[in-house]
């Protein structure tokens, strides 16, 4: 069964030459950025030749904001699978981060359900330098990565997504961790789009006046690190908005795709003890 990653929110493929952003650029980003909750709708739009999924349903809570010294997310997953051959499957997934201002340091814990029963949990730290850096997993036991020099973390790579955005850029690569599984870190191309208007449906749940920022289309292909092959695991169409939020998304795996719609949406307040965001350490 595959596995919904729609957000994390975004990644980038490797890039061994990667060359750290200027500081106006990136502390411009992270002021942009707005401390939110999301609650999107997740629904099949498709299966392909193969697929043993009659349908897909269920909803991804999302939260982010800026607290003492770091970033911290929680993504909660409700999905329901049905199966053509075999019982329907309730998914649960909880998955918090907590990743420093300066991009050295990222703390990630995930735990799922299926129909009830835990079966993954997973604990960890990554840390990263001038000359790249390791990913540490203390549940389960014994599981490392090597990060290359100038990998990311997910809100690292959101504020370098926005500054080549806000560049004109066309394309950005590089190597992000994320720490929602076992499989190490992942590669994924970013191709920056015509500016775009918000993707979400009028309702009196969502805050618009966090819609009206500048956004862009955006289109992700995610790799596994790890991998030799050349096809991707799953792509992402989305509409990105240089405030942090993603009113859009359609992401696509080999024998199915579904969509992402934004049905909720609200400002959080920022931690009182929040001081300047740091420029990220350069590789």
């Amino acid at each position: 069964m595959k596995s919904l990653k729609p957000r994390l929110m975004l990644y980038a493929a490797l890039s061994l030459f990667f060359l750290p952003s200027p500081a106006g650029a990136v502390e411009s980003a992270a002021k942009a950025l707005a401390p939110h909750k999301a609650l999107y709708d997740i629904d099949l739009i498709a299966t392909h030749s193969g697929s043993q999924i009659l349908n897909i349903s269920g909803q991804m809570a999302y939260e982010w904001k800026p607290v003492c010294d770091a970033w911290v997310t929680d993504h909660r997953f409700k999905l329901f699978y049905e199966y053509a051959d075999a019982p329907g499957m309730r998914i649960t997934s909880d998955f918090s981060t907590y990743e420093a201002f300066d991009g050295s340091a990222f703390d990630f814990t995930s735990r799922r359900q299926r129909d009830g029963k835990m079966y993954q949990e997973i604990r960890g730290r990554a840390d990263v330098g001038k000359d790249g850096g390791k990913a540490t997993f203390t549940m389960p036991e014994n599981v490392k990565f090597d990060l290359v020099k100038g990998a990311l973390f997910p809100m690292g790579h959101t504020l370098e997504v926005i500054k080549h955005a806000e560049a004109g850029d066309k394309f950005f690569s590089a190597q992000v961790f994320d720490g929602s599984d076992e499989e190490g870190p992942i590669e994924i191309n970013t191709f920056i789009g015509k500016p775009a208007t918000s993707g979400a449906a009028k309702s009196e749940k969502i805050d618009e006046s966090l819609l009206k920022a500048k956004a862009w289309n955006m289109r992700m292909a995610v790799f596994q690190s790890a991998s030799d092959e050349e096809e991707s695991d799953y792509e992402m169409d989305m509409v990105f908005h240089d405030n942090g939020i993603i009113s859009d998304m359609t992401i696509e795996y080999d024998d199915f795709s579904v969509t992402q719609k934004l049905v909720s949406l609200e400002k959080l307040p920022a931690d009182a003890c929040v001081t300047p965001v740091s420029t990220p350490k350069k590789p």
